[in-house]
C-alpha cells in the first residue's frame, strides 16, 4: 500500500533542498481544480514556458493547461471530439489531450503521484539518493523531468529501440540514461536492469510505475476527473457514457475508469493492447510498435477485477494512422470526406498510442451498435512531437503517402474496423488476468501471495489507496510550509 510513515531526520534534508531550490510543491486538489492555485503562482508562471525546467511548472501537470508553450495559464481541461467523418460510428468518441502537460505527456503526473509521496514523508532523500525511473517512454521523461524540477538526480531506463525523440530530448534532463534490450513489449529486461541497480551499492529510490500505487492514485484522482469535466460540459440530457477505453501501459491511466464507474456505474472500462503481444486477450507475448503500452505481463496497479472488455490493435493500424493524420495527401483526404479543418489542423495532437486508442473506442463502440446519444471518452497520451522519425523512417520505408494511400488507410483501418480481437470479460476471464500477475510480481518481484489475494478478494485494498490521497495533500502542505517558499513569491 501507500506508506505514509514519516522519516523526520531525511525530511528535514528533504525540505532544505526544496528551500535552496525554491521548491513549491502543488497538492493534488490543485492539480484537480487549478482555480486553487495562488494567484501570485499563476501569475509567475505568465513568463514560464511549458517545457521549461523551472520548479513552478511544478504546478502545470493538469489536463487543464492553455494549450500553449509559453506562459499560460489555466483553463478548462484540453481534449478532442472525432466526428463520424473521421471515425465511421454515430457514437460521439472524446479523448483527454496529453500534449499539453511539461514534457509533452500526462505521464509526467503519474511520476509525480511516484515520487511526492516519498519526498513529503522523508522516505526518498534528494540529498544522498538518486531516483530511478524505469518505463516504455513517457515515464521516465515525466520521471526525470520531475527530478531535475525537484533538485534531485535521476536515471532514466527504457528499451532501445524506441524513437530518437525520447533519447535526445533525455540528454538534457537525466543524469543518466540506461537502454535495455528490445521494444516497447520488453518490460522484463528493464526490471532485470532495476535488481541489477539494486545490487550495485548505490543509493537509489526506484520509482517503478508497473507497481507503484501513486500511479493509480494520480490517475484517479486528476484524470478520472478531467473526464468527467470534460463529460459534464458536452453531454445532452439524452446523452449516455458508456465507458472509458484505455491501453494498459502501467496500469495508471485505466484507474480513471474506476472512478468514472462511481458515477456511471452501468460503464464500461476497456483495456487496450497491441494484437502482436495479446497478453491480456490470450496470455500471448511478442514484440510491437505502439510506443509506450509495455507488455508481457499485468502491471501489479491494474484493477483487473474492474476491467469490463479487452481490445486488441494490430500496430499496423496506429501506424498508418499516423501517415493518414500527418501526411499532407493524407490531411486533403480527409477535408474530402468531410472532416472539419479544425480538427484536421489539430490531429498532430494524436500519438501513436492516442491513434491505437481512437480505434479500439471506434471497434468498441460499433461492439455496442452505439448511437449519437453514446459517449466513449478515452486518451491522447501524447502527440506527434514524440514521433515525427517515425514518418521518416516509414516514408524511407514504403515511399511517399500518396492520395491512394491515405484512401486506402482511412476506407481499412478506419472505416472498416471491425469487432475481431475483442473479449467481453466474465467474473473469470477478469479472474485469468488478474492471475497472470503471480508470475511476474510474486515469482520474480518479491511480492506476496497474500497480497494479490488480497487485490482480488478484498474491494477495501483499492478504496484504501484513494482513502490515502486528503493525508498526501496534508503532508505536502506541511512541506511547503517547512520550507516557508510560499510567503516570499
Amino acid at each position: 500500500m501507500i506508506d505514509l510513515t514519516v522519516n523526520k531526520e531525511v525530511l528535514k534534508r528533504a525540505v532544505e533542498r526544496a528551500r535552496i531550490k525554491n521548491i513549491i510543491i502543488p497538492t493534488f486538489k490543485q492539480q484537480r481544480n487549478p482555480a486553487l492555485i495562488p494567484k501570485k503562482i499563476v501569475e509567475k508562471l505568465k513568463g514560464i514556458g511549458l517545457w521549461d525546467v523551472d520548479p513552478l511548472n511544478l504546478f502545470r501537470i493538469t489536463w487543464s493547461n492553455q494549450p500553449v508553450a509559453n506562459g499560460g495559464g489555466f483553463g478548462g481541461v484540453n481534449y478532442l471530439e472525432f466526428p463520424k467523418e473521421l471515425t465511421g460510428v454515430d457514437a460521439r468518441i472524446v479523448a483527454l489531450v496529453g500534449k499539453w502537460f511539461p514534457t509533452g505527456a500526462h505521464k509526467v503526473g503519474a511520476a509525480f503521484g511516484c515520487l511526492v509521496p516519498r519526498l513529503v514523508t522523508g522516505q526518498f532523500d534528494p540529498t544522498t539518493e538518486k531516483s530511478v525511473w524505469p518505463s516504455t517512454g513517457n515515464y521516465c521523461r515525466g520521471g526525470a523531468y520531475d527530478a531535475a524540477l525537484l533538485g534531485c538526480e535521476s536515471i532514466a531506463i527504457l528499451p532501445e529501440e524506441m524513437s530518437s525523440e525520447r533519447f535526445e530530448w533525455l540528454k538534457s534532463v537525466a543524469g543518466e540514461i540506461i537502454k535495455t534490450p528490445g521494444s516497447e513489449s520488453n518490460v522484463k529486461e528493464i526490471f532485470d536492469k532495476c535488481w541489477e541497480l539494486r545490487q550495485s551499492g548505490q543509493a537509489l529510490c526506484i520509482f517503478n510505475q508497473f507497481d507503484e500505487l501513486g500511479n493509480y492514485l494520480w490517475h484517479h484522482e486528476i484524470t478520472g476527473p478531467a473526464m468527467e469535466e470534460v463529460l459534464k460540459r458536452i453531454m445532452g440530457e439524452n446523452d449516455q457514457f458508456r465507458g472509458v477505453i484505455s491501453a494498459t501501459g502501467s496500469g495508471g491511466t485505466i484507474a480513471s475508469g474506476d472512478y468514472l464507474k462511481k458515477l456511471y456505474p452501468f460503464s464500461k472500462i476497456v483495456a487496450s493492447e497491441a494484437l502482436q503481444c495479446p497478453t491480456l486477450l490470450n496470455n500471448g507475448f511478442g514484440a510491437h510498435r505502439i510506443e509506450g503500452i509495455g507488455d508481457k505481463h499485468v502491471p501489479w496497479i491494474h484493477n483487473a477485477k474492474n476491467t469490463d472488455f479487452v481490445v486488441a490493435i494490430d500496430d499496423d493500424i496506429p501506424m498508418s494512422l499516423i501517415r493518414l493524420f500527418n501526411e499532407p495527401n493524407g490531411k486533403e483526404y480527409l477535408l474530402e470526406k468531410g472532416v472539419s479543418k479544425e480538427l484536421v489542423d489539430n490531429l498532430d495532437l494524436v500519438g501513436i498510442s492516442g491513434a491505437s486508442n481512437l480505434a479500439s473506442a471506434i471497434k468498441f463502440a460499433k461492439y455496442h451498435e452505439m448511437t449519437g446519444n453514446d459517449v466513449v471518452m478515452t486518451v491522447l497520451t501524447d502527440s506527434m512531437d514524440m514521433y515525427q522519425s517515425r514518418l521518416q523512417e516509414m516514408t524511407a520505408e514504403k515511399g511517399e503517402f500518396s492520395s491512394r494511400d491515405a484512401a486506402a488507410i482511412y476506407q481499412s483501418k478506419l472505416l472498416d474496423l471491425s469487432i475481431d480481437y475483442m473479449e467481453e470479460l466474465t467474473y473469470y476471464g477478469k479472474k485469468r488476468i488478474h492471475n497472470l500477475k503471480y508470475y511476474t510480481w510474486v515469482e520474480q518481484q518479491g511480492k506476496t501471495y497474500e497480497e494479490i489475494q488480497q487485490q482480488w478478494y478484498d474491494d477495501s485494498y483499492w478504496t484504501s489507496i484513494i482513502d490515502t490521497v486528503d493525508k498526501i495533500d496534508e503532508l505536502i502542505e506541511d512541506f511547503n510550509r517547512q520550507t516557508g517558499l510560499m510567503d516570499n513569491i
